[in-house]
Parts: C-alpha cells; sequence; structure tokens
C-alpha cells in the first residue's frame, strides 16, 4: 500500500508521521486490497482547542472510502478517523460477500 502525509500549516513531526503509517498499515488487517492511503493533517484557524483536523483517504478496487475527524491533538484525531474507516472497511467487505 502507498501512503502519502501531507500536512497543512505546519510541518508534521517523523514521530506524527511515523504514528499515522502504523494507524493506516493496521487497516490492511480488516481489509487487504487497500490501494493506497491519503493522510492530510491540518490546522483549522480557529483559536478552540479542538483545531487539529485528520484526514484519510482510503482507495479501494471499486471505490473510496473516507473519513474526516477533528480533536485536540493529531493522534486523537488519527485514532479516530482509522476507527471509522474500520468499521467502513467491515461494510464495504460484507458487500463484497454479498455479491
Amino acid at each position: 500500500m502507498n501512503i502519502t502525509i501531507q500536512s497543512v500549516r505546519f510541518d508534521a513531526s517523523d514521530h506524527l508521521q511515523q504514528f499515522a503509517q502504523q494507524k493506516v498499515l493496521k487497516l490492511e488487517h480488516f481489509f487487504d486490497g487497500i490501494v493506497n492511503a491519503e493522510i492530510i493533517l491540518r490546522l483549522d484557524k480557529s483559536e478552540s482547542a479542538d483545531n487539529k483536523i485528520s484526514e484519510i483517504k482510503l482507495k479501494l478496487p471499486g471505490g473510496e472510502l473516507f473519513s474526516k475527524k477533528q480533536a485536540k491533538t493529531f493522534e486523537e484525531g488519527i485514532d479516530l478517523a482509522s476507527d471509522a474507516l474500520r468499521k467502513q472497511l467491515m461494510k464495504w467487505k460484507d458487500k463484497i460477500r454479498a455479491k
């Protein structure tokens, strides 16, 4: 799986990039047909504590899955987004099996 990480309005640390890659790689346990993953980490302009946005887009054979979460830290946002994608992958897999 090819993983690309973009950070908007800040420079992502190596630790954050490795964390994001590990979380996305774990999604392959649920569905091994993932072609590539695009992770976008963005700082929101608002002054609230929940100003970190994490987006993950997975390209699959025959479609795409997407999750966008806003949280206090990028790690928390990536966790929430990967959990949402895990659920979507399970539904996707069930849909494929039903065909």
